[in-house]
This record gives structure tokens, sequence and C-alpha cells, in this order.
């Protein structure tokens, strides 16, 4: 496996790649969802490229950036036993030169739901990945589905700007209690981590409501009062939208066909998100 910290490193050692190449960018402190990105990658690609870098610009809360967890070396390990070929470790200032002045931005996308409670996030998340889309130049990229919104605007970004990349969303990998891996998790405390199983309950609560036949108001109203029930749950943000193109829906209505509930909550200083796609047939 080949590690690289300049975009010229690697656009030699990408120009050695040859055949489909897939790609997994992450922002590193790498977990079981994480790899489960790179087996996917490798059982469809010739050649895996994967990329860790902590991205500054889709952070607005300086203190969120600062304490992100760090595992390089761990990291490294982790994807050279996967079968990764290339790994491009780049730092800031490597990525956003202080001339820099392009954003991407998908603003229909990219400013409801978490990108209402977290403004200027997807503009961050749209610019990164047009950048190492541009230095990798893959046929096909993996991204998890608990990040729902992010995978519609970068599929959104990469149908506008016409990048011709397969983009694939992977189901969302979870602990044993329903947690849904990810990096902000190793942040948690012990309490707050036996408390952030609420939201894989609040969620399972509202698939079960939805079978009933109840309303997109009723839905909601059910996962909230899940999430009541624990103390160390701030909830920051729940909704239920169309799961193609994250509509509002009928608030009085019984759905009629998929909608995905999206929620955020703070467990002490740590906000966790997850999803999931509600069947009102199953």
């Amino acid at each position: 496996m080949e590690v690289v910290k300049t975009k010229s490193a690697l656009r030699s050692a990408r120009a050695s790649l040859k055949g489909q190449t897939g790609f997994v960018p992450t922002m590193g402190a790498l977990h079981a969802g994480h790899m489960a990105l790179v087996e996917a990658a490798r059982g469809r690609c010739a050649h895996v490229v994967a990329s860790i870098f902590v991205n500054p610009t889709q952070f607005g809360n300086a203190a969120d950036l600062e304490h992100y967890p760090q595992t390089l070396a761990d990291d490294l390990d982790k994807l050279e036993a996967a079968g990764v070929d290339l790994v491009f470790v780049p730092n800031a200032a490597e990525m956003y030169p202080p001339d820099a002045d392009t954003f991407v931005e998908t603003p229909h996308l990219a400013n409801i739901l978490m990108g209402a409670l977290r403004p200027g996030h997807f503009r961050g998340v749209a610019t990164v990945v047009t950048k190492l889309f541009n230095l990798v130049r893959p046929d096909m990229a993996w991204f998890g589905a608990k990040d729902f919104q992010q995978v519609l605007v970068i599929k959104r970004m990469v149908a506008d700007l016409e990048m011709g990349i397969d983009i694939i969303a992977h189901p969302t990998v979870r602990e044993a209690d329903g947690l849904a891996m990810s990096s902000r998790n190793l942040r948690l405390d012990p309490d707050d981590r036996h408390a952030a199983a609420i939201l894989y309950q609040a969620l399972q609560t509202a698939q079960a409501t939805a079978a009933k036949g109840a309303s997109a108001n009723a839905i909601m109203e059910a996962a909230r009062t899940v999430i009541a029930r624990e103390p160390r749950a701030s909830l920051q943000s729940l909704d239920l939208r169309d799961a193609n193109s994250l509509q509002e829906l009928p608030a009085e209505h019984a759905l009629s066909a998929p909608a995905v509930c999206l929620l955020a909550a703070e467990f002490g200083p740590v906000l966790l998100i997850d999803n999931m796609v509600i069947d009102p047939t199953r």
C-alpha cells in the first residue's frame, strides 16, 4: 500500500493504477463501517483508493474540529490489511492553498435539515469531495448511508457537474445495541454511549408506527416520545421527508411511499445523527 501526502504524489501514484478504481473518502478514526465501504469497493474494483482528511471547511464549530478523533497509524494499518492500494493523507494547507477562492454548493439540498442546523457544512463537504474526485478520478465512490443527506448532496453534485462517477450508498453499519457506527462515538463518555442507543430505538418506533398506517405527524411524535425518555439526549432535529427529494410530506396523511426519518441529538458535547428509510408496507 502506498501512502502519499501531496497532490502531485497522488497524481503520480494514481497514474499507475489501471482498470476500474474505487474510492473511499474518510476523515479517519476508522471503524467497521468504514471498512465495510472498503470491502465493498474491493469486491467491485481492480484498485481501491482511500483518503484520510479532517476537512476544516465542513466544521462550523472550532471546538468540534479541534476534538475530532484522529488515529492515523491505526487507520493506515486497517486500510493496508483490507487491501487498499493507495491512501491520500493531505494536510489542510495542501488541500486549501492560501489563494483558494472557489466553493461548490447544492443550495436546495444543502440548506435544509442538517444544513440548516450546521450552516455551511454541506458546502464544505461538496467542495472537498469535488477536489478529491478531481485528484483521484475514480470510477466509483462509496459513502455510508448514515449520512443520508450528504449522499444526496454528492449524487446531485456529481450529476449536475457531469462527473461520471457512480456514487454508492452502503447500508449503515451498527453496533450490537443499534447505535450507528461513527467516529464521533469515540468522544462519548460511557454514560452517553449507553444512552445513545435511544436513537435507533426511536427509528424502530417510527417504522412500527408507520406500518400501522399512522400519519407523518404521528410517526414523528412517536419517535420524539421515545427520545424524550432518555434525559441524556438533547434532540436537535427530527424530520420525516420524501426519501428521494427530502421534500416535506403532508403532515396529516399516512405514508404512501417510503420516507426517510432523520434525526440529530446531542449527548454531552457530541452531536450524533442517524436515519432510517421508513416503509409503510413493511
